[in-house]
């Protein structure tokens, strides 16, 4: 990867919906090697998907939940049962298997308390945990789904 695939992505990053054309003149190439490039980003799994990023306020996802889970529970058959569980539940929007105190973090959005204390009734109902304690957002102060591009990233093309 390049300086300009790393430029490409930092335009695609931003806007997703350009025109080739537009992020072409964006990172100084035409249209057709421009085009080419992004293909290859796309090929090598770089460029996983384009999406379009949702106000969660305008359409009732408004708070944010970060859910720490704990569990006696460390084989491969209960993580799969609890992934699967997860998978399931769409106001999940993030789940990770931690280092430290805490086992697995989600993040969880609702519309209100009361939508959260059915996805949490749900989970406990269905999984099997050791201690479950949640957090809920007061204000976001940043938030991006930009991943930061430098010299170093990426994989040799």
């Amino acid at each position: 990867m390049d300086a300009i695939d790393r430029k490409i992505l930092d335009v695609l990053q931003q806007d997703a919906s350009l025109a080739v054309a537009e992020i072409a003149k964006h990172v100084g190439l035409s249209v057709t090697p421009c085009w080419r490039r992004i293909q290859r980003l796309d090929e090598l799994g770089i460029i996983r998907r384009r999406v379009a990023l949702l106000d969660p306020h305008k359409i009732g996802a408004g708070i944010s939940v970060f859910v720490s889970v704990r569990t006696n529970e460390h084989n491969a058959d209960w993580l799969q049962h609890f992934a699967d569980t997860v998978a399931d539940m769409p106001e999940v929007v993030e789940f990770y298997r931690m280092s430290g105190e805490i086992d697995y973090l989600l993040r969880v959005v609702v519309p209100d308390i009361e939508h959260y204390d059915a996805f949490y009734k749900k989970l406990i109902s269905t999984v099997k945990l050791s201690d479950v304690s949640s957090s809920f957002a007061m204000e976001q102060i940043k938030y991006t789904t930009k991943l930061p591009i430098s010299a170093k990233s990426g994989v040799k093309t």
